[in-house]
């Protein structure tokens, strides 16, 4: 096997064991304390407030995630996805109503955008030292830093903008609910009502518009952003 293909894979085998021990707990976990502090309890007695990467574990989306980052590696899809146990909630136990329940919705994505920056820092330092840069180019392990930082960064800027996108069961769908007025709040809870059953279909329907189209807009918006914390 091509060495190029062997760190490629290696990188992606890094980045999912990240994201897994890291990155989907504290998402998870942050939603949990939120509303936690909010008033409502039900993740807290269901084990949720922790950082414990085996409670929010979910086996599709840690599968997804590896077969994504396969076909990263591999570059046959440019884009890696996952997702852990969705955490519950119930709103009516919370404080400040809807949008109490929006801001529960909000930190998960928030602790993304929180990694992508903590992951752009150093390689943002690396890209303006001429040292660091000649590490990075010369040497197998500065290559696998950059690349596993860049899969890293990307990833986490993803899961900020795609858990935003208001559709449920995506985090976007409560954060909307809960800005817009109360009139056009319940019209909206009224449509997730009638249309239960076709919202399954219309999720998956997004996300084989995304695999089709390779992130068209989407993956503009991301790498838009990941230039823009690189300052490329």
């Amino acid at each position: 096997m091509d060495q190029e293909v062997v760190q490629a894979l290696f990188s992606a085998f890094i980045v999912v064991a990240t994201m897994l021990l890291v990155g989907f707990p504290v998402h998870e976990a942050l939603h949990a304390w939120t509303a936690m502090k909010l008033g409502d309890n039900t993740a807290r007695f269901m084990g949720r407030v922790t950082l414990d990467p085996r409670v929010h574990f979910d086996q599709t989306g840690g599968l997804i995630l590896a077969g994504t980052a396969v076909l990263n590696a591999l570059g046959i899809f440019g884009l890696l996805f996952g997702y852990a146990k969705p955490t519950p909630v119930n709103p009516m136990n919370m404080r400040h109503g809807r949008r109490g329940h929006a801001l529960v919705a909000f930190a998960g994505p928030a602790s993304n955008l929180v990694i992508a920056v903590i992951v752009a820092i150093p390689m943002r330092w690396a890209r303006g030292n001429a040292d660091a840069v000649d590490f990075i180019l010369d040497n197998p392990l500065g290559g696998l830093f950059w690349e596993v930082g860049w899969l890293l960064l990307t990833l986490n800027v993803l899961l900020f903008i795609f858990n935003l996108i208001p559709i449920p069961p995506l985090d976007g769908w409560a954060v909307l609910k809960g800005i817009v007025p109360s009139s056009f709040a319940r019209q909206l809870e009224d449509l997730e009502i009638q249309y239960a059953s076709v919202i399954p279909m219309l999720f998956f329907g997004v996300l084989l518009v995304i695999w089709i189209g390779g992130g068209g807009l989407l993956g503009d918006v991301i790498y838009g952003i990941v230039r823009f914390l690189l300052g490329i």
